[in-house]
């Protein structure tokens, strides 16, 4: 058994076709030790060079509704009206504590997957659709206050 560290893509590579040889090597026996310690080097070095991003919360539920072979109707319960269930699958509202808390005991996906740090939508605040403010002059004339102030 001569293991060394896995720091290239050619290290990868032979440690991978190793650890194929190896596949199905009875748990204890050198030879088992050897495939642990392959793997846990590989699995290093792959989570350092291929790191993956965790799925936005839409697509995992998407995914799971396909995997159990659901409706968009079947996630009214958990989520809401027809339009809402729409919402949350198109991006355009994000997911609700109490949708999450449904959604984790309908669908069994983990909480900290729905929870995910994802993009709020962005709505036209109130102050955007609001008319710039006024101030009156010493005439009691109305005109619009300058930014910046004087």
């Amino acid at each position: 058994m001569q293991i060394h560290p896995v720091r290239t893509e050619a290290d990868h590579d032979v440690a991978l076709a190793r650890i194929t040889k190896l596949m199905g090597a009875k748990a204890g026996s050198d030879e088992g030790d050897e495939l642990d310690i392959l793997v846990t080097l590989v699995d290093a070095y792959e989570v350092k060079h291929f790191p993956m991003d965790t799925p936005d919360p839409v697509t995992i539920i998407k995914f799971q509704i396909e995997q159990q072979g659901l409706t968009r109707k079947d996630l009214e319960p958990m989520i809401g009206s027809r339009a809402r269930v729409s919402e949350v699958l198109t991006g355009k509202r994000t997911l609700t504590l109490p949708m999450i808390r449904r959604l984790h005991a309908g669908l069994g996906i983990p909480v900290d997957l729905l929870v995910g740090i994802h993009p709020i939508p962005r709505r036209h605040s109130e102050r955007s659709r609001r008319k710039p403010p006024v101030a009156v002059s010493r005439t009691g004339r109305r005109v619009a206050a300058q930014a910046g102030g004087r």
